[in-house]
C-alpha cells in the first residue's frame, strides 16, 4: 500500500491483491462488505487525499478516531497514517494497550465519530475544525455540524497522491508512539495469536475493539480478517466454518 506506514503492514498481506483481505459482517443489520487488498488500499488513498487535499492536514496534524471496529474505520486509520496524521482512540485501556483518548487540552484537527455516538457523546466529542460521521450510507444526511465521511471520501480518486514518505520513527498516535513501535506491538500480538501469512482470522468486534488486534496484527502477519459485529456466540463456530477461518479471536 503506497505511502502507508511501512512498519504497520507486511507486504505478504498484500500479495494476492484480488483475494479478500478484510471482510466485514454485521449480524444485526445483515451488512456484508468484502474488500481486497486493492480495494482497501483505494479507500485508504481516498481518505488520505480527503485529509490532505480537502482538509489541508498532514504531518503534525492530529485526528480523533472515535469509531468501533468497521471496514470504514480501517480506511480512516490507514488513510490518516498514509497522510502522516497521528490519531487517538477512545477506548478502554485493556491488556496493556493504551487508551489514547484525546484530552481536553489536546488540539485536534479532525474528528471521526460513529452516528450512534454523536448524541450520546454530544458533550464529550472533542471539537475540531473538520468533523466526520463514519458508518452512514453515502446518501444519508449527517447530524448538524458533521460531514458524511463516505460521501466526502467518495469525491477523491483511489490513486495515491505521492505524499512525502512517512518514516518509521514518526508519531502514529498522539502520545508520540511511532509507527515502528506500533508495528512491533502488532507483530508481537500476531505471534501470540499464532498468525501466519495466509491465515484467515475471524474477530468478534465486540470483544476486540482495539485496532491493533483486529487490523494491525493480522496485517503484520500477512493474514486476512473476517470482522464480525453483533456476532451471536451460538453461531460463531458455524460462521467461522462458513468463512473458512483458520483462527478465531
Amino acid at each position: 500500500m503506497e505511502n502507508a506506514a511501512p512498519a504497520l503492514m507486511n507486504s505478504a498481506a498484500m500479495d494476492d491483491v484480488g483475494a479478500p483481505l478484510l471482510t466485514y459482517c454485521d449480524d444485526a443489520t445483515g451488512e456484508r462488505v468484502e474488500l481486497s487488498a486493492t480495494a482497501l488500499a483505494g479507500w485508504a488513498a481516498r481518505t488520505a487525499r480527503l485529509l490532505r487535499e480537502g482538509c489541508g492536514l498532514g504531518a503534525g496534524s492530529r485526528a480523533a478516531v472515535l469509531l468501533p471496529p468497521h471496514w470504514q474505520t480501517a480506511a480512516v486509520l490507514l488513510g490518516a497514517w498514509s497522510a502522516g496524521v497521528s490519531v487517538s482512540f477512545r477506548l478502554a485501556a485493556t491488556a496493556g494497550l493504551p487508551a489514547l483518548g484525546p484530552g481536553a487540552d489536546e488540539p485536534l484537527d479532525a474528528t471521526f465519530v460513529a452516528p450512534e455516538r454523536v448524541d450520546n457523546w454530544l458533550d464529550d466529542v472533542p471539537d475540531a475544525p473538520h468533523r466526520f460521521v463514519s458508518g452512514l450510507a453515502a446518501d444519508s444526511e449527517p447530524p448538524a455540524g458533521y460531514r458524511n465521511f463516505l460521501a466526502e471520501v467518495g469525491r477523491y480518486p483511489e490513486a495515491p497522491a505521492g505524499f512525502t514518505p512517512i518514516g518509521e520513527g514518526d508519531a502514529a498516535t498522539v502520545d508520540g508512539t511511532s509507527y515502528r513501535e506500533w508495528g512491533r506491538l502488532a507483530r508481537e500480538l500476531a505471534e501470540i495469536y499464532d498468525l501466519r501469512a495466509g491465515d484467515r482470522l475471524l474477530v468478534d468486534a465486540a470483544e476486540h475493539e482495539h485496532p491493533v488486534k483486529w487490523l494491525l496484527a493480522p496485517l503484520a502477519a500477512g493474514a486476512s480478517v473476517v470482522l464480525c459485529a453483533h456476532l451471536d456466540p451460538a453461531t460463531a463456530a458455524t460462521r467461522a466454518e462458513a468463512e473458512h477461518a483458520t483462527r478465531v479471536l
